[in-house]
């Protein structure tokens, strides 16, 4: 395990946000969808791409309260700008299972 400073951890900006929108994402090397997320009126409407068809369906991640990080720039994937990395751990499988916010907060606040 590699140690940080808590400044490290305080630069690593991790938001709350609600699920708004989702497509699937045919063009994605491995099976994902196209999620955008409201982080509220500071930040706004974010996209990203997401490999986590295994636990969810477009239909159950709409209004999902989620954590991301946004602060580590974007990304080209498969012609999807990513603006922001969708947080989870890996199951026993390797399937990702969402953090979420319980119970739920505003969205765009800054975890700590």
């Amino acid at each position: 395990m590699t140690k940080i400073t808590y400044e490290d951890f305080e630069r690593v900006d991790l938001r709350s946000g609600t699920i708004i929108k989702v497509e699937p994402f045919p063009k994605a090397k491995k099976a994902a969808f196209k999620i955008w997320a409201d982080f509220g009126e500071e930040i706004g409407v974010l996209q990203t791409s997401a490999q986590i068809t295994v636990h969810y369906t477009p239909e159950s991640l709409i209004g999902r309260s989620i954590v991301g990080c946004i602060n580590l720039g974007e990304k080209n994937i498969a012609g999807f700008l990513s603006q922001f990395l969708l947080v989870g751990f890996s199951d026993e499988t390797g399937s990702i299972c969402l953090a979420t916010v319980d119970p739920k907060v505003p969205n765009g606040k800054k975890l700590h």
